[in-house]
């Protein structure tokens, strides 16, 4: 008899294809840490899609867009960002190592299902539905991914995993300008849920819950937005945050695999746990705007903050969102203030070549806070293979910026996104669980 909890021996990587690998060009370059427009090195170019680029409108045809569950890597990394995305992090309330096994392999063939799409299977109406119904009688795929990644917590002894928890993996840390709220940081696992509606990420959720009552508890979420811009002519238009400016105009080219291995991907020999190789640090913020500051201040002293004008997204000195900011001329920060959040994220020098990271932010709002203030923001996500060399060192350099004045960090956690799924006899985790 198949023993249920048994971890069978997948195909090698080799015998399948990366996944998310679209032709899609994006700008060389990674992102601010901790605030909201990181920068990074010169766009290779303007053309194609990117991760961070405004999605265009997809009527009802977009529906039955998909993306690939398996592959080397997880989706939902360097797949585009559509326009809707969501973090939510749980608690793991399996006891025992078949439960855990357990939990992962459901997690898998749920999301292998959700991202495909199929008819929703006909009960007896005196017992409860199979699904929440929000989708209707066919869940359709609408452009989902589910990404799945594990917290430091998940190593604290429960499950005998300590030997193997990822070496950079500790619990988000507060830096001078947080603000951190319990209920919103960290948790055992954390599940990215990224599509075209805000339905269809919710219905994931929602399938997620009702699967898996015994094995997961939800600790905190948060859901997002990016701005749909209709189609036209010239380089693709990057979206634009809740303080009116382009969000990841410099992001890596995530077409290009070798630069994909150097930043984002964690690789063999790295120092990481064999079973970390094709995963990826993943860095959620949940990062309040103050924006009826930031709108009753001077357009000149915004721009002079972020290091860019307003409209177009150029820097300082340039003339469109692409072209490169040049610092080497302006030692004493005539053009660009030395402590713009552009110069800081990024100096682009050699040097901080290896700081560079992957965003994948959305805008989030959520009503009014008890001050009567709005309460928005950024739901601020990336990816990196070095917790230590991307987001750490990026958001130190960004302490005391001015940007501070308008921005509050108030929760999130740092995770650790599971290598691929190889194929229908894998599941997420299982080398990890190896190690139990």
């Amino acid at each position: 008899m198949h023993d249920p909890n048994s971890i069978p021996s997948p195909p090698t990587p080799a015998e399948l294809p990366r996944t998310g690998r679209r032709g899609l060009l994006l700008g060389l370059g990674a992102a601010a840490g901790g605030a909201l427009i990181g920068e990074t090195a010169k766009a290779e170019s303007a053309s194609g899609g990117s991760v961070t680029v405004a999605p265009t409108p997809k009527g009802q045809a977009g529906q039955g867009e998909r993306q690939s569950f398996y592959g080397v890597h997880q989706p939902g990394i360097v797949t585009p960002r559509p326009a809707h995305g969501m973090a939510a992090a749980f608690d793991v309330l399996a006891s025992s190592k078949e439960d855990l096994v357990r939990l992962f392999k459901t997690l898998t063939e749920r999301a292998a299902f959700l991202m495909q799409g199929g008819p929703v299977p006909e009960v007896n109406p005196l017992f409860p539905p199979p699904d929440s119904g929000l989708l209707g009688p066919v869940v359709e795929p609408d452009n989902l991914t589910l990404t799945v990644a594990v917290g430091a917590s998940l190593f604290d002894g429960r499950f005998g995993l300590e030997a193997a928890k990822p070496r950079q993996l500790a619990r988000m840390t507060r830096f001078p300008n947080d603000a951190l709220e319990a209920a919103q940081c960290h948790g055992d696992l954390m599940v990215q849920i990224c599509s075209n509606s805000a339905d269809a990420n919710i219905h994931a959720l929602r399938d997620l819950i009702k699967t898996m009552p015994d094995l997961l508890a939800i600790r905190w979420k948060q859901e997002g937005s990016v701005p749909v811009v209709a189609a036209k002519d010239g380089p693709p238009e990057n979206a634009r945050n809740y303080l009116g400016f382009r969000d990841g105009t410099a992001n890596p080219a995530t077409n290009d695999q070798a630069l994909m291995d150097e930043l984002v991907w964690v690789q063999a020999g790295q120092g990481e746990p064999d079973w970390a190789t094709g995963g990826s640090y993943q860095v959620v913020r949940i990062i309040r705007n103050f924006v009826e500051r930031w709108d009753r201040t001077a357009l000149k002293e915004q721009e002079d903050i972020m290091g860019r004008q307003k409209m177009s997204g150029a820097p300082h000195g340039g003339k469109s969102e692409y072209d490169e900011p040049v610092y080497t001329d302006d030692p004493k920060g005539e053009r660009t203030k030395l402590d713009a959040h552009i110069r800081l994220a990024n100096p682009r020098t050699a040097e901080t070549r290896k700081n560079l990271l992957l965003r994948r932010p959305f805008n989030y709002s959520r009503g009014v806070a008890k001050n009567g203030q709005l309460d928005m923001g950024l739901l601020f996500i990336c990816f990196q293979r070095d917790l230590e060399a991307g987001f750490i060192t990026v958001q130190r350099r960004l302490n005391g910026e001015p940007l501070e004045e308008y921005i509050k960090p108030v929760g999130g956690g740092y995770f650790f996104a599971l290598p691929g799924v190889l194929s229908d006899k894998d599941f997420l985790g299982r080398s990890m669980l190896e190690h139990i």
